[in-house]
């Protein structure tokens, strides 16, 4: 049996197991990642907005404060949320509390160690965007299963690097959307793209027409949520060119959704895979070739051979 086949290499994630502690993290990833984006200066498409997986959890990376340097990092195997600073830091425990309770935390820390941030308080691309200082509902957080997730999470993360690696063009960090609570990767094309109608809940649609201001091949992992109550990998083309959806895909269990408008793959159908890894880039590379043929991308201008660790592209 293959090493990535391994059970716990790619853990169990059924979505109802942890579906309410999904919810907690997810709006508390979103105040953590405000606080960044309210620090950052504008990246197209948004990139400068995401947190990014590390050895322990997720993290936003450097966040100007002034002339001062911030980070956070949610470390999931210590159950603790890291504030650093270039001064000093502080430690918050990850644990069952409400919403209001963990906001309120993390701007006591910010004050507390001299970078004061100020965030647009109520959560994005949710239904429901009650306010984080009015949100006193009791939380659960059970951090086995928030590190089970990060277990499919880093795993993800590993093979969407490698996937990344075989595109000469324009491309986007693999980078997790606190938003929609997703890691995404994205291929483009170089050509404009129409303006996006916009519609998310809760999100300026001037943003989603930055973000899509280019035609995309954008693939990514969910751990599941409204209309897909399962993980799954997902890819989708915008525009969607014609004879998109009807492509040959790989493996045998992805499928095109028609009520979500994307490409999906069960996580659980890469888990139970002989080569997960193996599984995951075909489908990878199936829903790109999609994109990229249905399209008319110039694929011979834009592609290479998948990268190895110490070695140069040859050229």
């Amino acid at each position: 049996m293959p090493a990535t086949a391994n059970p716990e290499t790619w853990p169990a994630l059924p979505y109802a197991d942890w579906a309410d502690t999904y919810a907690t993290l997810h709006l508390w990833t979103q105040i953590v990642g405000k606080i960044r984006l309210a620090q950052s200066p504008w990246l197209n498409h948004a990139w400068q907005t995401p947190l990014y997986v590390t050895a322990r959890g997720l993290a936003t990376g450097v966040i100007p404060v002034g002339a001062r340097a911030l980070d956070l990092e949610f470390d999931f195997i210590d159950s603790a949320l890291h504030v650093r600073t270039d001064g000093a830091a502080m430690t918050l425990p990850l644990e069952p509390m409400s919403v209001a309770d963990f906001y309120a935390q993390v701007m006591a820390a910010l004050e507390a160690l001299g970078t004061p941030v100020r965030i647009h308080g109520a959560p994005n691309e949710m239904p429901q965007a009650c306010p984080f200082r009015k949100d006193v509902a009791p939380r659960v957080y059970d951090s086995a299963q928030v590190r089970r997730f990060f277990r499919a999470l880093t795993q993800a993360d590993r093979v969407m690097k490698m996937f990344r690696t075989g595109f000469l063009g324009k491309a986007s960090p693999v980078h997790f959307f606190w938003g929609s609570f997703d890691l995404a990767v994205t291929r483009f094309s170089g050509r404009p793209a129409p303006p996006h109608p916009g519609g998310a809940p809760h999100l300026p649609d001037a943003v989603m027409r930055e973000a899509y201001s280019h035609e995309v091949s954008s693939a990514g992992f969910w751990p599941g949520g409204p209309g897909c109550e399962e993980a799954a990998f997902y890819a989708y083309a915008y525009p969607e060119p014609r004879g998109f959806r009807t492509a040959p895909l790989e493996p045998a269990a992805a499928r095109y959704d028609e009520a979500l408008g994307e490409f999906i793959l069960p996580y659980e159908s890469v888990r139970g895979a002989a080569d997960p890894d193996a599984a995951l880039l075909a489908f990878l590379a199936s829903t790109y070739a999609a994109a990229a043929d249905a399209g008319g991308w110039d694929r011979a201008a834009l592609e290479c051979a998948l990268g190895e660790p110490g070695r140069p592209r040859p050229v």
